[in-house]
């Protein structure tokens, strides 16, 4: 009889000290709702508290009526590497520039285009290097992408060959106030081409290949960007 008692006080005492719903992340209604409410990780590594993020989430982001905008191009390690003298490689990454800031002066709400010179960067920038180098430059937005591509030839007997190739763009825009990004895109492209008389060798007409894949990327970045300040950043 007081084993009986004894399992009956541990049950009772187990079921007392039950974990309430709310402190464990999960909401809980008497109709049983297991909804979570907030993070269940013990992440000690976060840079942004938990109260912050339920702000940040259930808050709202209006884009600034005039922009400063900063642009940001990132390189990978193989460019530095391999493409840091070759004069067409430079002379392209120039012209993808001039391409960004162009489309970006054509809408209303943009007051300036700056770009952020390499020698502000590390190689390994992160989000708090590039907001401190737009809040230098005195810019309210970022502008951040990076290109890659490749090529291949499809060689064919007593034919010019036929040469393809791809590039990729990624495209991100900062507000430098909040480190919120509004906008995102990721585009890839394609282009088949042969070799023309006006290329010198095979090299130039891979570069070729390769930088009309990359032109077409960016213009249809380019139209997506514009056409999202254009609606006000909605």
């Amino acid at each position: 009889m007081k084993q009986i008692s004894f399992l009956l006080f541990i049950a009772i005492l187990f079921g007392s000290c039950g974990v309430h719903p709310m402190a464990s992340g999960v909401a809980d209604n008497v109709g049983g709702d297991t909804t979570i409410v907030e993070s269940l990780f013990n992440d000690k590594s976060s840079s942004i508290s938990e109260e912050n993020i339920r702000r940040l989430l259930d808050g709202t982001y209006q884009l600034p009526a005039s922009l400063r905008i900063a642009i940001v191009r990132l390189e990978t390690s193989k460019q530095r590497r391999y493409f840091w003298n070759d004069e067409y490689f430079q002379k392209s990454q120039q012209s993808y520039l001039d391409s960004f800031a162009m489309r970006l002066r054509s809408s209303p709400r943009v007051a300036s285009v700056s770009v952020v010179p390499s020698i502000m960067m590390s190689s390994t920038p992160s989000f708090t290097s590039i907001r401190e180098a737009a809040v230098r430059m005195q810019c309210n937005m970022v502008l951040v992408y990076s290109i890659s591509g490749d090529y291949y030839s499809r060689y064919k007997v007593f034919k010019s060959p036929d040469m393809k190739a791809f590039a990729t763009t990624e495209l991100l825009l900062m507000d430098v106030r909040t480190g919120l990004i509004p906008f995102s895109t990721t585009v890839t492209r394609d282009v088949l081409t042969k070799k023309t008389k006006d290329d010198l060798d095979v090299e130039q007409t891979r570069d070729r290949v390769l930088n009309e894949a990359a032109l077409a990327t960016i213009s249809e970045v380019g139209t997506k960007i514009v056409g999202f300040l254009g609606e006000g950043g909605r």
